[in-house]
């Protein structure tokens, strides 16, 4: 029997455990009990990058809104010319160092990459911060879904002020991709009522997965 390592540990801001856990090869990251990611399930993560690029302009600015385990960061980096800005905000620095540290050839070499820009804070005080310097797409994975797991502070994200805000901190034609572990039918709607180009693209774990078990939310501004 292949035994479950835990690597490490540390308390979220509402005081819930994280943990890191390593098993057969793969990584595991738990809140609360409930796995919240994996190594060998990425497949929505890439997803979600590959919908947010899929019509950048040259020189873009891209935000994204929680490191996780790098695997939308590394899709970003894939689609990305080498003069784009990736601005990443992750609000735990565990989460950073564990990338560094456990996770360095999984994707942690990636936060070296010239282009990103690691910044260990809220990707909502970046959002409402942005001036005139606006992105042209923004990827925000910062929760389980809209119901937030993480952190309560995080249900702000997808209320409609916080809607407003993120379409307010795109350039005009710019893209917002929100990932979900599930379907929601009212952010959906208060999606619709902010921007006019809305999708629900359901979305796989893993790429041989028989359902489809993740939803991204695309909203395009005008």
């Amino acid at each position: 029997m292949k035994i479950t390592t835990t690597l490490a540990t540390c308390r979220t801001p509402d005081g819930v455990q994280l943990i890191l856990q390593e098993h057969d090869g793969q990584h595991y990251l738990k809140v609360g009990g409930v796995q919240l990611m994996s190594t060998n399930a990425s497949s929505s993560e890439q997803q979600m990058a590959e919908l947010a690029c899929s019509h950048l302009p040259p020189k873009p600015r891209i935000l994204i809104g929680g490191l996780g385990f790098g695997f939308t960061l590394r899709r970003v980096l894939e689609l990305c010319p080498p003069d784009a800005i990736v601005d990443v905000a992750e609000l735990l620095q565990e989460v950073i160092d564990w990338n560094r540290e456990f996770l360095k050839e999984v994707n942690g070499l990636l936060l070296d990459d010239p282009r990103v820009h690691i910044h260990k804070r809220d990707v909502a005080e970046l959002i409402n911060g942005v001036g005139k310097d606006r992105y042209h797409a923004i990827l925000l994975d910062v929760d389980n879904s809209p119901d937030p797991l993480v952190q309560k502070g995080n249900a702000g994200l997808y209320d409609r002020n916080g809607i407003g805000r993120a379409k307010a901190a795109l350039h005009p034609h710019g893209r917002v991709v929100y990932w979900s572990a599930n379907q929601d039918k009212a952010f959906a709607k208060s999606l619709s009522n902010v921007f006019k180009s809305v999708e629900c693209i359901s979305a796989k774990a893993y790429p041989k997965a028989k359902r489809f078990t993740h939803t991204l939310f695309v909203a395009d501004r005008d």
